[in-house]
């Protein structure tokens, strides 16, 4: 299945007043559509300019959280926003059906292959949380990022 781009709303509060969309996806629900997005997201923040830091951590961000929507949720697709405005970088991931628990960063064992991911958006992000949709029973997870361009380094 392609990819669906997506009309969005710019994401606006009362601190931002240019806000713009820059990427809008809805995907199937599966491993390879996390690739896809990465490179929806990579082509975007290289066409606006923005630092190799910047674009570095919004990849691994948009990938982690993704991947969890697709791991740990039984929704069919998964929807992800990008929008750039202010000084920051927001990402938002969408899933179709709330998980059991809230998405929350959990410390595994040193052997354990998985469970750092949203240790790891913490760490990268200024901001990020979890809200639920306006219009479904799915959950927006979202993280926020300084967006630098390249101009200013």
């Amino acid at each position: 299945m392609a990819p669906l781009a997506l009309p969005l709303t710019p994401l606006r509060t009362s601190r931002e007043r240019d806000t713009h969309p820059a990427v809008a996806l809805r995907l199937p629900a599966i491993a390879s559509s996390v690739s896809t997005v990465r490179t929806a997201v990579r082509e975007r923040l290289l066409a606006r300019g923005m630092s190799a830091q910047v674009r570095d951590d919004a990849l691994l961000v948009v990938s982690e959280l993704v991947t969890n929507v697709i791991t740990h949720t039984l929704s069919d697709q998964v929807e992800c926003r990008l929008s750039i405005g202010a000084g920051r970088l927001r990402i938002e991931v969408e899933e179709e059906i709330r998980a059991h628990t809230l998405p929350a960063p959990r410390t595994p064992d040193p052997d354990e292959h998985g469970g750092r991911g949203l240790l790891l958006v913490g760490a990268v992000s200024s901001a990020w949380g979890v809200r639920d949709a306006p219009h479904g029973p799915g959950r927006i997870i979202w993280a926020e990022l300084p967006a630098h361009t390249e101009e200013c380094h």
